[in-house]
């Protein structure tokens, strides 16, 4: 029997090909998942880095500076609505505008709408050159009974360095991504992610971009792993949106 004190928490991640310059069209496919019999009960959802404008444009370009939006923009104001209309906690990316600089962005909004935590990456990659590198830490946030923490992209190849602390004293990750692997080195996340898990004693929950145009080595894959670095779900491989769940229990 477990202990009186254990949460058990449905999870999802969402994972989605990017519709570049196109957030009308990701908000609906959003919404409509989020309706979906595939969300039923779930209560705590994660939407892919960037992925209401796209990462990267089909020739390529990586600039995202024309996206750009206040923190209490339009684009914040709908996931504020998808999260209050559908009764789940929800964390979504931004294309962020403040005070003359640009961040690439997560919000967290509980089940009300309400925004309960705001994270600017970190570690902006190469082609993020429009990005400024996020000055507002590492948050642990309390959400749902349980304490979460968040990170995006190539942040986690410094995140035990940066937030080992945050990430000991949370029970999970939110890990929205955009992710490129080299080509012909496979899958990079099954090695970091499964590691960083077990170092922290933490789950986590990976978003990922879908295949995509351009297509990349690194989109798909979407995952769920729990504090002993297991997979417990995988995005099923092929095109199109791709639901990833499950339930962790947390002491």
């Amino acid at each position: 029997m477990p202990p009186l004190s254990a949460r058990s928490l449905e999870v999802a991640a969402l994972e989605l090909p990017q519709r570049f310059g196109d957030r009308r069209g990701a908000l609906t496919e959003i919404d409509a998942l989020l309706g979906s019999p595939a969300l039923a009960g779930a209560e705590l959802v994660l939407l892919p880095e960037l992925i209401l404008t796209g990462y990267v444009s089909p020739r390529g370009d990586s600039d995202l500076r024309r996206f750009a939006e206040p923190i209490d923009g339009e684009s914040a104001e709908r996931l504020a609505e998808l999260a209050r209309t559908h009764g789940i906690a929800l964390a979504g990316p931004l294309v962020e505008a403040s005070q003359g600089r640009f961040y690439n962005s997560l919000l967290v909004f509980d089940g009300d709408g309400r925004r309960v935590g705001h994270y600017r990456k970190r570690h902006p990659w190469f082609p993020e050159r429009w990005a400024a590198p996020g000055d507002l830490g590492t948050p642990v946030l309390d959400l749902l009974g349980i304490k979460l923490t968040v990170a995006i992209c190539f942040d986690v190849h410094f995140l035990s360095e940066d937030a080992g602390d945050a990430l000991d004293e949370a029970d999970l990750l939110l890990f929205p991504t955009a992710w490129v692997d080299a080509p012909g080195e496979g899958d990079a996340r099954a090695d970091l992610l499964p590691s960083l898990a077990r170092r922290h004693r933490i789950s986590i929950v990976n978003a990922n971009w879908g295949p995509s145009r351009p297509a990349l080595d690194g989109q798909g894959g979407s995952r769920i792993l729990d504090a002993r670095g297991r997979s417990i779900a995988v995005a099923s491989p092929g095109p199109g949106p791709s639901v990833v769940r499950a339930a962790l229990r947390f002491a």
